[in-house]
């Protein structure tokens, strides 16, 4: 990779280093220079800029991003579209991680310019969450170390995936003394139940016994059918020999660890039971709060194996118990986990079509309605939900894509232009979704891989809150904005969409570069309507 200050005019094709300004656009790092760009910096008088020239056979980061992220990521995780040369992967289900720990470490040392990181082994991860990224260094990569890390992860198998929680009925079994209070007993039950809802499972039935092994061993074998068998102890576990691992051995039952180096958890009991997970519980599983319980529960319910040598290796990062330095920290308000942005899809379907005679969206092109192309598109990126706002023929509209059965949202006023679908559209959004990516339904050559592209692109955190997808440049459709901008675009009145909002916020503004025309073209005339027909039969053609 080469990097020079170079005037301006010599710049085209050239990847801009650092960041430049011309009027009121942003050119960002990162940008292959066109010669339109090139000519726009000059006439903002812009004389020198700071350039990256990949050496030949290098690989450019969003290539090199995406080849490594597509062989990283193993069972339940969506590898997301690369862009600034990353690429992150994400879960698609409640689960734990499964780190490769030498695969990540061998990858991360075949060359600087190429690195993986990923969420802590065994980490409880929700849907949606980051659980890695791959992040290429420099504007580019060299293919060799490309190629090693292809052959490093084509050879070990995914550096990372995800286990998902699986439905379980688990037994609890309380032991009480004399002096035990029900409401205890009551506390533990609860506190049990939560952890095994909020995990997928449910705690499908209770018995409470006198703390004595006879007493106890018969409630173990009388959980028939339960998997995991929780056991509440009346008095914590102090020895291999205590009631609980002998009522559990009396049961047909083995005992394989008892103690775990978490705290809070080391009086954990681990055993098993006709091919059952036993668990005798440490007082702190009475506590919400995070304990060596459920770093072993979490195995269990993704069905990960969990033994004594699994137990003895939970000691690094196992040490759980507030500091005196930082005191009740767990109290704190935890830091927002990152997670795939949720982004929502409005597909514009309710104009008039003036131009064309008829409804142009049900016209029929490579074999399917036009709207068809764009739903589907929307349906297959990471945007969810995917509205259609329907208006003119809306029930012709509804017909055409049906099937595929995205939310319907139908437009009174849509004679009233486009700004009336917008706030139809914005409105039936759910509340959590951080931004909505504005598609329009005359479209069809936007593509699943370019909506996924601009989600891959938002931050708003690094003032990429509003993502256009451009080609050679030119600006153009889908564009996808952040929340914060919803309210302006509520007040927009007319047959104009929020185009005037870019303008106003060009700082705020990142450009997705195309690698086709479907942002640029839209089908408005009955003309561009058979031309886009002829363009698609000469690409099946060939």
């Amino acid at each position: 990779m080469q990097f020079a200050f170079i005037p301006v005019g010599e710049a085209e094709g050239a990847i801009l280093a650092h960041g430049v300004r011309a009027g009121d656009r942003r050119y960002r790092k990162g940008r292959v220079l066109t010669a339109s760009d090139v000519a726009d910096l000059t006439s903002a008088g812009v004389a020198t800029v700071a350039v990256a020239r990949p050496d030949s056979g290098d690989v450019g980061e969003d290539a090199a991003a995406a080849r490594i992220g597509a062989l990283a990521g193993g069972g339940a995780l969506r590898v997301g579209a690369a862009f600034t040369g990353r690429v992150n992967l994400y879960a698609e289900a409640d689960g734990v991680a499964v780190i490769a720990a030498a695969a990540v470490d061998g990858l991360n040392r075949i060359d600087e310019s190429i690195t993986l990181a990923t969420v802590a082994p065994f980490a409880r991860v929700a849907k949606g969450q980051m659980v890695a990224t791959v992040k290429i260094i420099p504007f580019a990569a060299p293919g060799t170390a490309v190629g090693a890390a292809e052959r490093l992860l084509a050879g070990s198998g995914p550096a990372v995936r995800v286990a998902p929680f699986l439905p379980h009925r688990a037994a609890l079994i309380s032991t009480f003394l004399p002096d035990t209070k029900p409401t205890l007993l009551d506390k533990s039950r609860n506190a049990i139940a939560a952890r095994l809802t909020a995990l997928g499972s449910t705690l499908a039935s209770e018995r409470r016994v006198v703390h004595q092994t006879g007493a106890l061993a018969e409630a173990i074998r009388a959980a028939a059918g339960a998997d995991p068998i929780l056991i509440f102890g009346a008095s914590a576990i102090t020895d291999r020999r205590d009631v609980i691992p002998a009522a559990l051995v009396a049961a047909g039952g083995t005992v394989l660890h008892f103690g775990m180096p978490v705290d809070p958890g080391n009086l954990l009991l681990l055993g098993t039971l006709e091919g059952r997970t036993v668990i005798g519980l440490p007082s702190c599983a009475r506590s919400p709060k995070l304990n060596g319980f459920d770093f072993a529960l979490w195995r269990v319910l993704a069905g990960l194996p969990v033994g004594s040598s699994d137990l003895a290796g939970m000691g690094v990062g196992g040490l759980l118990s507030e500091i005196p330095s930082r005191p009740q920290p767990r109290d704190e308000a935890p830091a927002e986990t990152p997670r795939l942005p949720r982004i929502g899809a409005i597909v514009l379907a309710a104009g008039m079509s003036s131009r064309m005679g008829s409804n142009k969206l049900v016209a029929r092109v490579a074999g399917k309605p036009l709207i068809r192309h764009v739903v589907e598109a929307a349906l297959s990126s990471a945007a969810a939900p995917v509205i259609v706002v329907t208006g003119n023929a809306a029930a012709r509209v509804r017909e055409a894509v049906s099937p595929l059965a995205p939310l319907f949202v139908e437009n009174p006023d849509y004679s009233k232009g486009l700004s009336t679908s917008l706030r139809c559209g914005l409105k039936a959004l759910p509340a959590d979704c951080d931004g909505a990516v504005i598609l329009l339904g005359d479209m069809p050559g936007v593509s699943a891989a370019l909506i996924d592209k601009l989600i891959a692109s938002f931050d708003p955190g690094e003032d990429r809150a509003i993502c256009v997808a451009t080609r050679h440049g030119k600006r153009g459709n889908p564009v996808l904005w952040a929340r914060r901008f919803f309210p302006e675009m509520l007040a927009i009145e007319g047959d104009v969409g929020a185009r005037q909002l870019i303008g106003q916020n060009a700082e705020l503004v990142c450009e997705v570069e195309a690698p086709d025309d479907g942002p640029l073209t839209d089908i408005d005339t009955p003309e561009a309507l058979e031309a886009y027909r002829a363009s698609k039969e000469t690409m099946t053609a060939k």
